[in-house]
């Protein structure tokens, strides 16, 4: 049963690397990807660390974050199912430079970078999908850097609101977000102080764009929101 679980595991959450492998190459990652549990808050790997394992997020949603000045603490990027992290220091033959944390419980697979590198070098394709996303996360990353550093901070929390809308998406209801994030988070997300950041939420909720009830954000004026997020 636990197999079968497994291989529906890979079959469909896996299916864009799954798809490029061979029958072999199939067989290696199933009897070697390791499924884990994290609860919230659980960190999964820390910065300095050895990046052992190439994982993925099947369920729940990750933050990856730097320390940087004063212990200030920087979100990096969002990670959503179905997505891959933690290899890039291994492909760079260093440490970790940062952390990475669940927001929620999550069910992430590992898999041995030794094993990933193997099976690289006989397959092209498997190379060409991991140059595709560091350069699309190298993209990402080069465009995060000039908003944080050239945009009020209102155009920076709007920004942050976006990137967990185009994430995470909406509840049912098409209009809350279906992530629930602590003010500090962010905060840490838009590069700005909480209380900034708690400020411009009560700004933007006085201005009829978003209700806020606790940790949860609901968009009433999308279209606006974005503007503000583009200039601003």
């Amino acid at each position: 049963m636990i197999k079968a679980a497994l291989e529906k595991v890979i079959n469909e959450d896996m299916a864009d690397i799954w798809s490029i492998l061979s029958s072999e190459e199939k067989r290696l990652v199933a009897d070697n990807l390791v499924i884990h549990t994290f609860k919230k808050n659980q960190v999964i790997y820390a910065e300095g660390d050895d990046p052992e394992f190439l994982w993925c997020l099947f369920k729940g949603k990750v933050k990856k974050t730097k320390e940087g000045v004063g212990g200030r603490v920087q979100i990096l990027r969002l990670i959503r199912p179905v997505q891959y992290f933690g290899y890039r220091a291994f492909f760079a033959e260093e440490k970790y430079v940062s952390s990475s944390t669940a927001i929620e419980p999550s069910i992430i697979g590992a898999l041995p970078m030794t094993l990933v590198r193997e099976i690289i070098h006989n397959n092209i394709e498997l190379a060409w999908f991991f140059i595709r996303e560091l350069s699309h996360n190298l993209g990402g990353s080069d465009t995060k850097i000039v908003n944080l550093t050239q945009k009020h901070i209102r155009g920076r929390l709007a920004e942050a609101i976006m990137v967990l809308l185009d994430n995470y998406g909406y509840e049912d209801d098409n209009s809350t977000l279906k992530i629930y994030m602590a003010r500090e988070d962010l905060a840490n997300l838009s590069n700005m102080t909480t209380s900034n950041a708690i400020r411009t939420l009560s700004t933007f909720v006085n201005e009829k764009i978003l209700v806020v009830d606790g940790r949860r954000i609901k968009i009433i004026n999308e279209p606006m929101l974005r503007k503000i997020s583009k200039f601003g």
